[in-house]
């Protein structure tokens, strides 16, 4: 079933083969130089907290060394009602980027009650689409004006399966070319990004992949950053075994930038921590399923080709979210680490600001399973991550001495050997420095 869903995605995205960059043996090499600061981001939320708290969430993601934030901005809590524009707490979240002298992408997203485009009889909801697209054109070229600061704007939010009474390809691309155009002559050259789209773009009752709509709209040639959300059960995939994640992600990136795009987002990916309530969409890991799912996709997306990726979310949110929602964040709601958080801290600490892809060290009864990810950095130092769920232990013969870093734990070892090294394995990710 799943080969048959990725040919049907090579088919719909105009690919002639399945190939990509994943080996038999699960050995992945990088396609780019990674620069964490420029390559991995935040979704954040900081104005519907209190000052005292977002500095506090400020100050930790710069402890990360990161800088990238990705901001929600929701037309209906800024303009309740029409004119009544309410920007205070947004005012005070972007002056307090500004002066940390972050890199922002923000979007605006939903309609306000005045602008919805509402059947009658039908229940208000800010996820129908605008009456007028000039309309919301206009309050986003009003914000690209007030917030010069913002590098990015990004235009909606998951149209695919966020947009009432269903999902529209052709009226969001309109939007998308009304807004791309307003804010362009107001602000020409200022970068501008298609929404998120939920997973890989697929709809909700329309067959094919919104993207691929897109495309046949002439996405390639104006000059539009491509976004999309790739959430799945597993950091390697749905369906772990299957790596369709490796899979779905090089199709749709190869695709992107192979009819023109030349920057592909991941704006939102991430999984939460909840572990009561129903269960929403997602299994319950807890607190330390989310530290190890987190470092092992990310050691996965920076072998591909995507120019930046942002994490969901910077914090835990409030009632306001869903009760899985609520628990997404790398630091509580306090602005306290999570386990998370501690794990990302130590595994960028560890890797150091910067990496070249390189080729993996020398291994003997290297488990069929085995995850490995070699770089070098730039002072020519070695950091190889890995993980496998069914092997014990592998032999390094190359190597007589090295580190062997643990994130989840906060812990380092070191190894030695005349005749190399014994590594043990684990199904988190590890990681040998030497």
């Amino acid at each position: 079933m799943w080969r048959k869903a990725n040919i049907l995605l090579a088919l719909l995205l105009g690919l002639g083969s399945l190939c990509g960059p994943v080996l038999a043996d699960n050995s992945l090499r990088g396609s780019h130089p990674v620069v964490w600061k420029d390559f991995l981001g935040v979704n954040a939320q900081f104005q519907y907290f209190d000052p005292g708290v977002y500095q506090k969430q400020m100050n930790r993601l710069n402890a990360l060394g990161l800088n990238w934030v990705r901001l929600a901005i929701h037309w209906a809590m800024i303009e309740p009602s029409e004119n009544n524009l309410q920007l205070d707490a947004l005012d005070g979240a972007m002056n307090a980027m500004h002066s940390h002298q972050y890199n922002i992408l923000a979007y605006m997203v939903g309609s306000a009650p005045f602008a919805a485009n509402v059947p009658n009889g039908a229940t208000p909801s800010d996820q129908y689409p605008p009456k007028d697209f000039n309309v919301f054109a206009q309050r986003m070229q009003m914000l690209a004006l007030r917030y010069p600061q913002v590098n990015t704007w990004q235009v909606w939010n998951e149209p695919n399966i966020v947009w009432l009474p269903k999902e529209d390809p052709n009226a969001y691309d309109r939007l998308l070319n009304t807004t791309t155009s307003a804010i362009r002559t107001a602000i020409p050259d200022k970068p501008v990004a298609t929404a998120g789209m939920a997973y890989y773009s697929q709809m909700r009752s329309t067959q094919g992949l919104m993207l691929k709509d897109l495309l046949e709209q002439g996405l390639g040639s104006e000059n539009l950053i491509a976004a999309y959300h790739p959430y799945s059960e597993f950091p390697e995939g749905d369906d772990a075994a299957a790596k369709d994640f490796l899979v779905r992600g090089n199709f749709l990136n190869d695709a992107l930038h192979s009819r023109g795009v030349q920057q592909v987002w991941a704006t939102e990916w991430g999984w939460s921590s909840y572990t009561t309530g129903a269960r929403e969409m997602q299994a319950m890991i807890g607190l330390n399923g989310q530290a190890d799912y987190t470092l092992r996709r990310l050691a996965l997306m920076a072998t591909m080709d995507y120019q930046r990726i942002f994490l969901f979310n910077l914090s835990d949110l409030d009632a306001r979210a869903s009760n899985r929602d609520q628990s997404y964040g790398l630091v509580d709601l306090r602005g306290e680490p999570k386990p998370v958080y501690n794990a990302l801290k130590y595994f960028l600490d560890t890797t150091g600001p910067s990496l070249i892809p390189d080729d993996p060290p020398t291994l003997s009864n290297a488990p069929n399973d085995l995850y490995s990810i070699a770089w070098t950095r730039p002072n020519g130092s070695h950091v190889w991550m890995f993980w496998s769920a069914s092997g014990s232990s592998l032999q390094v013969p190359g190597l007589n001495a090295a580190v062997l870093h643990d994130p989840l734990a906060g812990t380092q070892t070191n190894l030695s050997g005349p005749q190399g090294l014994s590594v043990p394995l684990k199904t988190s990710l590890q990681l040998l420095e030497w």
